[in-house]
C-alpha cells in the first residue's frame, strides 16, 4: 500500500514538473469537421473512404477526419512539436493520455445548438465546452491547483467554428428557418454573441491562449460552386461572411483588452484560402473548382464513397470533397497560422503566442 502511494505521488510530481516546464504542454481543439479526428458517428452512417493515415474509429470504421490525411489541428500540433490531441470520444482518452491535450471537435457541429441537426449525432460548441469540463475534472485528480493553472495557461485552445452555421443551417432554408428570421448581418451577429459566451466560459475554466479561426470563402467550395455561374464562386455566399469574420477580429481586440492575462488570436481563414484559390500555382495546386472525391460528378458529396477511387494526384487538389480541403491545402493554412504575418494571424501568430 505504501509503495502504491509513493508511486502515485511520484507520478503527480512528474506531471506537475512537465506542466511547469513545457512551453506548450497541450492543445485543446474545439470545432467542426475541419478539425474532427473521430468524435461523432456521422461517418458511420454516411459513405466514407478509408485512406491512410485515418486510423480506427471508436465505434467501428475510419475516424472522423474529412480529408485524405491530416487536418488543420494535426498540422498545428505538428508544427508546434506538440503530440496529437486524442479524440474525446475515444474510451482510452483517460489518465496521462489527456495531458497531451484532447480534441473535442465534431463533424456537423456549429456555434448554434441546432446547426447540423439533420445529420443526427454531433457535439455542438456548447456540448464541447461541457466535455472540456469533464476532462478538466480528470486533470484535477492528476495535479495540484497551481500546476493545473500553469498547465492550462500554457496550453493552446484551437477553435474552428462558423462554417456549418452557414452551410448546414442558414443556407438550407428548407430545413432551417434562420434565413427567414435574420438577414445576413443579423445572423452573423447572432453567431458572434453566442460564440463570445462560450469563449468566455473556456477562459473562466482556465484556458489563456486561444486561436480563433475565421470562416473561409464558402462560396468557393465545390458544393456552392455547383449553383454559381460556370467558373465562378457563389459571390453572394462569400459576401454574407463579412459580418462574422470582421466581427470575430474585432472580438479578438476586445477580448485582449478585457483579459490582459490572456492572448486571443484571429486566424484569417478567408484571406489564406482566398490566396490559395487566386494563386494556386504558387502552392503547386492545379484544381480549385472540384473535389478529388467525385471529381465534379457529385458536388453535394460529403466525402469519398466506398469503393470510389479518388483522384490520383491528390496533392494538386485544393478540395478533397465538396466541402473540405485536402491535406495539402490544410497544411498551407496551418503553416501560415503558425508562422505567418498579422494579415494571416492577428495580432500575432500561433508560434509567437506559444512563446508567451
Amino acid at each position: 500500500m505504501i509503495i502504491v502511494v509513493v508511486v502515485v505521488n511520484l507520478m503527480m510530481v512528474s506531471l506537475e514538473v512537465k506542466a511547469q516546464t513545457q512551453r506548450v504542454p497541450a492543445l485543446f481543439v474545439f470545432g467542426d469537421s475541419l478539425v474532427d479526428v473521430g468524435n461523432n458517428n456521422l461517418l458511420n452512417t454516411l459513405a466514407k473512404s478509408n485512406y491512410f493515415p485515418y486510423g480506427i474509429d471508436f465505434r467501428g470504421g475510419p475516424t472522423g477526419r474529412f480529408s485524405n490525411g491530416f487536418n488543420i489541428a494535426d498540422f498545428i500540433g505538428n508544427l508546434l512539436g506538440v503530440p496529437q490531441a486524442a479524440a474525446f470520444a475515444n474510451p482510452t482518452t483517460r489518465g496521462p493520455t489527456i495531458l497531451n491535450g484532447v480534441n473535442f471537435a465534431s463533424g456537423a457541429a456549429g456555434i448554434l445548438q441546432e446547426t447540423g441537426r439533420h445529420y443526427g449525432d454531433r457535439f455542438s460548441l456548447n456540448q464541447q465546452v461541457l466535455n472540456f469540463e469533464n476532462t478538466l475534472n480528470q486533470l484535477r485528480t492528476m495535479m495540484n491547483g497551481t500546476a493545473l493553472s500553469q498547465y492550462l495557461a500554457k496550453s493552446i485552445a484551437i477553435l474552428v467554428f462558423g462554417s456549418n452555421d452557414y452551410i448546414n443551417n442558414y443556407l438550407l432554408p428548407t430545413l432551417y428557418n434562420s434565413s427567414y428570421l435574420y438577414n445576413p448581418q443579423q445572423f452573423g451577429n447572432l453567431l458572434l454573441n453566442s460564440y463570445a459566451r462560450q469563449i468566455q466560459a473556456l477562459y473562466s475554466l482556465g484556458l489563456r491562449k486561444f486561436f480563433l479561426a475565421g470562416v473561409g470563402p464558402l462560396g468557393c467550395i465545390p458544393n456552392q460552386r455547383a449553383s454559381a455561374p460556370p467558373g465562378r464562386c457563389a459571390d453572394g455566399v462569400n459576401q454574407m461572411l463579412g459580418t462574422f469574420n470582421e466581427g470575430l477580429r474585432a472580438m479578438v481586440d476586445q477580448l485582449n483588452k478585457n483579459h490582459p492575462d490572456a492572448m486571443f488570436v484571429y486566424g484569417n481563414t478567408y484571406a489564406v484560402f482566398g490566396d490559395i484559390l487566386n494563386n494556386p500555382a504558387a502552392y503547386s495546386f492545379s484544381v480549385i473548382d472540384r473535389g478529388c472525391c467525385g471529381m465534379g460528378r457529385n458536388q453535394g458529396q460529403i466525402t469519398c464513397l466506398p469503393f470510389q477511387v479518388p483522384c490520383p494526384n491528390r496533392s494538386q487538389y485544393v478540395f478533397w470533397d465538396a466541402f473540405h480541403p485536402t491535406q495539402s491545402a490544410a497544411y498551407v493554412f496551418s503553416w501560415r497560422a503558425v508562422n505567418g504575418p498579422p494579415s494571416d494571424s492577428y495580432p500575432i501568430n500561433i508560434q509567437q503566442m506559444a512563446l508567451l
